[in-house]
């Protein structure tokens, strides 16, 4: 019987070739699930020996098939795909999506954590700006599985895209050009995936031989059009000008783009212009945006699989940290 118990849900799923959100139908919503489908993982249950935790399971007594989601901002469309990719994912195993957004406010974050515990949610995937250690044991206390979102380093189930190497993509696009007077447009480097993107770039252009006064670094305030914009007056007065710009998004790299257009810049003949995420707006830009391309989809199929595991079998379910590789997009801009 001991061996019985160490039999997780996932296991399950597994052997019988389905996902863990559809064992977790079979167990607590069987009419939801074909009846093909039920047998067989009916059967697996039986041939495996697995054993329900009822401690576990009467501690999510209560709640619904709902899985909140936490984004910075619905103005940004690489989040909103992010988001609108994880809710897919939920609908086909029977979970509906309750979104909320921090707009940038750690207090505004607290508060949609509070609202989605009062909603009684199964959990919260999140694309955090400040929740640590001891917000997430609160929440695993609570009985929510808890999944980041581009974020790694506390003792939660992540997904995220690979920044740095990201960050070095776009510059050694640029160095590959021959480009040696260099630019990177960023936003605050307090949060992690920029401060990332950033370092990846710097990093790749000081091993290819460039001075830290062939770099010239732009914190903006903002990842927004707007932001591009100042930044692309603000590098139209230096002397020298850079020849080749990295941008920490591509709302940021668009924005520069129009500015520099609009000052009679050509792009990308006199300045070649890198952003990252490759949005939809990226390929229909006034120049097309080369890009350096974030798995959107995979980064919210992956963060919703990882909560229904968490939530069909939380005492054997193992936190893990799923790192995706970002692509390299070549268009007009540079």
């Amino acid at each position: 019987m001991e061996a019985l118990t160490r039999i997780s849900i996932r296991d399950v799923a597994i052997h019988a070739g389905v996902s863990v959100g559809t064992v977790s139908n079979v167990l607590n919503r069987p009419n939801l699930v074909a009846e093909a489908t039920r047998e067989r993982v009916q059967a697996s249950i039986g041939e495996l020996g697995f054993v329900r935790n009822e401690t576990a399971r009467q501690l999510r007594q209560g709640r619904g098939h709902v899985l909140g989601v936490v984004l910075p901002s619905m103005t940004n469309p690489h989040f909103t795909e992010v988001g609108r990719a994880a809710e897919a994912a939920m609908n086909a195993d029977g979970f509906d999506a309750l979104w909320c957004t921090s707009d940038g406010s750690r207090e505004k974050e607290q508060r949609c954590l509070d609202f989605l515990e009062e909603q009684n949610v199964s959990g919260v995937l999140i694309s955090p700006l400040d929740l640590g250690e001891e917000r997430v044991a609160e929440l695993h206390g609570r009985g929510l599985a808890v999944v980041l979102l581009d974020r790694i380093g506390v003792r939660a189930c992540s997904v995220a895209a690979d920044h740095r190497a990201g960050g070095a993509l776009a510059a050694r696009h640029l160095l590959t050009r021959r480009h040696r007077r260099l630019a990177i447009v960023t936003g605050p480097l307090s949060a992690r995936p920029v401060r990332e993107r950033h370092h990846g770039a710097a990093r790749a252009a000081l091993d290819a031989g460039l001075s830290r006064h062939d770099v010239t670094t732009f914190e903006q305030a903002e990842m927004t059009a707007a932001a591009g914009q100042a930044a692309a007056v603000r590098l139209l007065g230096l002397d020298p000008l850079p020849t080749g710009v990295f941008c920490g998004n591509d709302l940021l790299a668009i924005g520069l783009v129009n500015e520099l257009v609009r000052a009679g810049v050509k792009v990308p003949t006199e300045i070649s212009v890198v952003g990252y995420d490759d949005i939809d707006l990226a390929a229909t830009a006034v120049v097309p945006l080369t890009t350096v391309r974030q798995p959107r989809v995979d980064l919210g199929r992956t963060a919703t699989e990882l909560a229904l595991a968490e939530t069909g079998d939380p005492e054997h379910h193992d936190h893990r940290q799923v790192v995706l590789s970002p692509e390299l997009v070549v268009r007009e801009s540079a």
